[in-house]
């Protein structure tokens, strides 16, 4: 623990660094591909944006959701939190997904349900106490996620979600449970369980940079299909690690293969990822794009280059 908490102040320290695209990302083949994002990474973020979305929305009350959750999700009544449990910072949400151009059917049925756990809200210490510190909040998401799957049935199948807390406590359910698939956001690297145990149903996104990924350094992170994007190079360590701005990045990517998430970046005014090409106010060209000219991801904004 006093390790920890050591690493903690030191981070506070760390704040303002900022990163830059790597080779992969500023100058590799992907610059003909739409939007400059290499195939697997669109790919992958066509398959994740629903719960980057959902993992956004379980910060219940914060005024950075998304307004407009999109064709695929539906938020659920959810069961009340006891006081003991929300007192210790634990919260969720409950959603339906539904299948890909289902829009407008009205005999649709959900394709999975989905978990999603909130993160921890920097409002205090009760959540790096009871979640990072201790494992409270471990015990409690596998007890909530029990109840819920008991009262809604195990078909279709469920899916869990989170970013930073919320990802471990998405993990902790995927170790116990490997018929359950899990994806997380900038997820914390402080977990109970065991690192290999149904990696191959984890897939993680996390912001290059972001202040959580400096605790890898000491914890081995969960084993999963980890893909590291660099949508913010010009961002503090701090605001790399919010849900938000990867949400808005993963479904940005992921509109140049998928109409749902395309709606969602226009419904909600999905800004252009800052390290994209094209003006900070480009207008996303949806699936039918083709890239005509190679798209080199910026480092720095136009300004600064031009002050070198």
């Amino acid at each position: 623990m006093p390790r920890r908490v050591a690493l903690a102040l030191c981070l506070l320290l760390l704040g303002g660094c900022v990163t830059y695209p790597d080779i992969s990302q500023s100058r590799s083949p992907c610059r003909n591909q739409p939007g400059g994002w290499c195939a697997f990474v669109r790919d992958a973020a066509v398959e994740a944006w629903p719960y980057a979305v959902a993992a956004t929305n379980a910060y219940t009350g914060d005024d950075d959701l998304f307004v407009d959750d999109g064709p695929l999700l539906e938020q659920l009544e959810r069961l009340p939190i006891a006081e003991e449990d929300s007192d210790k910072g634990f919260g969720y949400e409950i959603f339906a997904q539904y299948a890909p151009g289902s829009d407008g059917d009205p005999g649709r049925k959900p394709v999975a349900r989905i978990m999603a756990f909130r993160g921890t809200d920097f409002d205090g210490f009760t959540d790096i106490f009871y979640g990072t510190l201790r494992s409270d909040q471990i015990e409690i998401a596998l007890r909530y996620f029990d109840a819920e799957r008991e009262r809604w049935g195990s078909d279709p199948q469920w899916v869990v979600t989170g970013h930073s807390l919320g990802g471990a406590l998405a993990t902790e359910v995927s170790i116990k449970y490997p018929e359950v698939r899990a994806y997380m956001f900038n997820t914390s690297p402080f977990y109970a369980g065991d690192a290999m145990t149904n990696d191959v149903q984890r897939t993680v996104f996390n912001e290059r940079g972001e202040v959580l990924r400096r605790f890898a350094r000491f914890d081995v992170d969960p084993a999963a299909e980890v893909f590291t994007v660099n949508c913010g190079p010009q961002n503090s360590s701090f605001t790399k690690h919010k849900v938000r701005p990867l949400a808005d990045c993963v479904t940005w990517i992921a509109a140049y293969g998928s109409d749902d998430a395309l709606s969602v970046v226009q419904a909600n005014s999905v800004p252009k990822p800052m390290v994209e090409c094209g003006p900070a106010d480009k207008v996303h060209p949806g699936r039918s794009m083709r890239q005509l000219e190679p798209c080199v991801h910026q480092a720095r904004r136009e300004e600064e280059q031009q002050r070198d």
